[in-house]
């Protein structure tokens, strides 16, 4: 049984500043004990361990992220991963002493360690809801059909190759750690500038449902542990900030040069899936839901780059063409006229809303002291 102080000292350990520097390393790793077999992840490109280039495949897309200088930071060479190296994910599997988590669409191997089912693109909301019947011919096909439910339904379909009684798929799921997103930024990001901001907001419940149902889910089928991320401050998103090039100063936070409106979507989102969170961990006292703080954590790499080692100009990509925020929608990463900073591990942001291997590294170094947190207690 979990302690009833578990939620509250999981939220305020990850409410508390990022660790920098040395935290990274063996401090971490030497506080844990390992007790998870396998990894299973949902979620986005800020998950997508390699599931992306198959799906764009299906459409007939091309995906800029099977080019370098894709994968160049780390694995030198591009992986399927909307990064110059590692994810949040990777970090923590290596930590944990498992294999870097598979992408289920991508690999032939054994699932026993685990499966990423993230998609790049991917949205929490089905892509009905943001095509319905009127889509014109030739307008965009994102989102594509990579919701939350479709990549449970493809969790389901491993399911008998894992286990093959209740029991035994609750005993190997109970080993396992679950992540559960990101998601909610394609949700909102690919309504930025097609919907009003009151519109957005009006389906944010629905996105957190959607969540938490997923959640609910994955517990019935035997998940004991599940990390659930909130979004990032969209309004610091090199795309959103493009979106709204011509939005005026007063739209922005003078501190930071975010847009205001984004992230009030983003706060919004993020206070109702705490409340969420809440309510599950009081139905699922036995389970171990941690909820992670991606909002925080990227805000203050962005009002703090120097503490992170990173550029002043922090909000500037990495990857991308000319414009501002080095970010250009007809010139992206790895286009002819592109160009890539000298060193990513100076840069927050490395293609757009992705960020680089190194943020990825101080943000699992938080997520993983709240796991460790939460093993702690239900060990």
């Amino acid at each position: 049984m979990i302690m009833l102080w578990l939620p509250a000292a999981v939220s305020l350990l990850l409410s508390s500043s990022l660790h920098v520097a040395g935290d990274a390393g063996g401090g971490v790793a030497s506080l844990f004990v390992r007790r998870y077999d396998a990894i299973f992840s949902f979620g986005d490109s800020l998950a997508d361990t390699g599931n992306n280039p198959v799906v764009f495949d299906w459409y007939s897309i091309f995906d800029p992220v099977t080019r370098p200088p894709y994968g160049s930071t780390f694995f030198g060479r591009p992986t399927g991963r909307n990064c110059d190296g590692r994810l949040v994910l990777d970090f923590v599997a290596e930590r944990l002493g498992l294999p870097l988590v598979p992408p289920f669409l991508a690999y032939n191997g054994s699932f026993r360690h685990g499966a990423n089912f993230a998609v790049g693109a991917a949205t929490a909301l089905d892509s009905s809801f943001f095509h319905g019947a009127g889509d014109p011919p030739g307008a965009s096909p994102f989102p594509l059909n990579t919701s939350l439910s479709v990549q449970l339904s493809w969790f389901d379909s491993l399911k008998p190759s894992l286990c093959s009684t209740t029991q035994e798929c609750k005993d190997f799921f109970g080993r396992s750690l679950f992540f559960v997103g990101e998601f909610g930024i394609n949700d909102y990001h690919s309504s930025f500038g097609r919907r009003s901001m009151q519109e957005i907001r009006s389906f944010v419940p629905d996105i957190i449902r959607t969540i938490s149902m997923a959640v609910e889910k994955l517990i019935g089928d035997g998940a004991t542990t599940v990390v659930v991320p909130g979004m990032i401050p969209s309004g610091c998103s090199p795309p959103v900030l493009v979106t709204f090039a011509d939005a005026g100063a007063a739209e922005y936070d003078a501190s930071t040069g975010c847009l205001r409106e984004p992230n009030e979507v983003a706060t919004l989102h993020n206070s109702l899936l705490l409340d969420a969170v809440e309510e599950l961990r009081e139905k699922h006292p036995d389970v171990a839901i941690v909820h992670t703080d991606l909002f925080r954590h990227v805000s203050e790499m962005v009002q703090n780059p120097d503490k992170f080692g990173f550029q002043k100009d922090v909000l500037s990509v990495c990857c991308g063409g000319p414009g501002k925020y080095h970010y250009n929608t007809r010139i992206i990463c790895g286009d002819e006229g592109a160009t890539t900073c000298v060193d990513p591990s100076k840069s927050l942001y490395w293609d757009g809303v992705h960020l680089t291997e190194a943020a990825y590294h101080y943000i699992a170094d938080d997520w993983l002291h709240a796991i460790t947190l939460s093993a702690r207690a239900t060990s």
